[in-house]
């Protein structure tokens, strides 16, 4: 009898650790993508129909640029600079507008 209360006596500690153990973490959500902006590339705006939308409707022709491939990965804040007057203030202010208004 001693050596069967000796026996529990020495798995009692073993037992208490492994329920102390911590339970393993949940895993981290996804984080939310960012909301579209100017600084959004234009290629992942236009992979969107919504935001598609906008800049066929604000940018005519944007889209469809035979050039597109060259500028795709930038952004349009990028892109302005360097589109000789093309991109307008106004049009971007536009743009940001509806893309802010989630239209």
């Amino acid at each position: 009898m001693k050596l069967i209360l000796a026996l529990a006596a020495l798995a009692l500690p073993a037992a208490a650790l492994a329920q102390a153990a911590p339970a393993p973490a949940a895993p981290a959500a996804p984080a939310a993508p960012a909301a579209p902006s100017l600084d959004t590339p234009i290629e992942a705006l236009i992979a969107n129909e919504k935001t598609k939308a906008v800049l066929d409707a604000r940018i005519p022709g944007l889209t469809s640029h035979p050039m597109l491939d060259q500028f795709k990965a930038m952004s349009l804040k990028q892109l302005a600079p360097m589109a000789g007057g093309q991109l307008t203030d106004a049009m971007l202010e536009g743009v940001a507008a509806d893309l802010a208004a989630g239209k």
